[in-house]
């Protein structure tokens, strides 16, 4: 291990957590032996240029450290289901296969709003994203709207809370980044343990999944695809967002109409687009909005106006993702992408397809 890298370091941890997270709640004794680990982590990682002088200490270190976890797992099933054991603190949402949630939506014409990190945080009253301010509106909208539960209107949250084998390494790691105590603390704070949610990654198929070099990923965005199959769609979007532009994602859908609201802060506009919604809207119309925080709200109200409505964020830059086959994120230049550096500074479209489907610019 005297020639380990940084990238070679950070994958033994990585292997170490993943085989921690496969077993249950921890118990007191060795909690405290994994907390100590963690925070001698941390302080190895704190200096890279420190760390690349003393490389040969740190890789002994962790060894060390690999060694001291391993030799707790033998018996570690038996302590952690101890029914004595049990922790409050640590909760696990329920949730429906993608798989039956697009079956519901297609069947049964559900409407559907997701909830992720973004609207959690604002939730929180923290700004979180840097494509929408803090608003006290839309702070009591989504906590009304996570609440609802109605057959018709679905309530999606993301799958991060236990086992993460699904996703690939990448994937865990930036959810293990951002799923801290505090944040499960906030999340808890909304979450009904009583109910089954859908799964936010239903419209982020590829990038995060472990058989992402595999058919599976083709499979999902077909399984999407029959959602708009022979319908009359309006796509409410930010102004910088092209839903389906230069892509196939949406070319099995009768007719395409777009509304476009300004690409950040668009709950400013908000009533604005509800209005030329309604306004557009056909008995037999589906709304796919992507609109960041503000998309959830709009898909619940355009649902009790009568018509079914989708929240898609991330879809069409996963499928632009997807369609470039590199396994993970990478750049798009003619659209919106809050994933990527410089991803904020856009191409102008000017498809002529895309600019006659525009029915309204707020």
């Amino acid at each position: 291990m005297e020639h380990m890298n940084i990238d070679e370091l950070q994958q033994i941890v990585s292997v170490c957590l993943d085989e921690i997270i496969k077993l249950k709640d921890e118990n007191t004794k060795l909690r405290s032996d994994l907390n100590n680990t963690s925070l001698l982590l941390t302080e190895l990682f704190r200096n890279q240029k420190d760390l690349a002088r003393s490389n040969e200490s740190i890789s002994n270190s962790l060894n060390l450290q690999v060694k001291h976890i391993d030799s707790h797992f033998d018996n570690l099933r038996y302590e952690l289901n101890d029914p004595a054991l049990k922790d409050d603190s640590m909760f696990y949402p329920k949730f429906y296969s993608i798989d039956d949630t697009i079956k519901d939506i297609i069947h049964n014409r559900k409407s559907l709003a997701r909830f992720g990190d973004g609207e959690f945080a604002l939730m929180s009253n923290i700004a979180r994203q840097k494509f929408q301010r803090l608003d006290p509106n839309l702070t009591a909208r989504l906590k009304e709207v996570i609440q609802v539960n109605e057959d018709g209107f679905l309530i999606a949250i993301a799958n991060n809370y236990g086992d993460l084998s699904q996703y690939n390494a990448p994937g865990r790691a930036g959810i293990r980044q951002y799923m801290t105590a505090e944040i499960r603390l906030q999340h808890k704070e909304f979450i009904d343990l009583n109910r089954t949610y859908h799964n936010t990654y239903l419209s982020r198929p590829y990038a995060l999944f472990a058989d992402n070099h595999t058919n599976a990923p083709k499979h999902r965005f077909d399984a999407l695809k029959q959602i708009w199959n022979r319908r009359d769609v309006i796509m409410v979007e930010g102004s910088l967002t092209g839903l389906g532009v230069g892509n196939d994602l949406f070319d099995n859908a009768e007719q395409i109409r777009r509304i476009e609201a300004p690409a950040e802060n668009s709950f400013d506009k908000y009533d604005e687009i509800l209005a030329a919604a309604l306004q557009h809207a056909n008995s037999d119309t589906l709304f796919l909005i992507a609109l960041g925080p503000s998309a959830g709200v709009l898909a619940y109200d355009l649902y009790k106006a009568g018509y079914q409505a989708l929240d898609i964020g991330h879809l069409d830059l996963e499928y632009e993702w997807f369609l470039a086959g590199t396994g993970t994120r990478c750049e798009v230049k003619n659209k919106y992408n809050n994933e990527y550096p410089g991803g904020n500074q856009v191409e102008e479209i000017k498809d002529p397809t895309y600019l006659s489907q525009i029915i309204c610019k707020l």
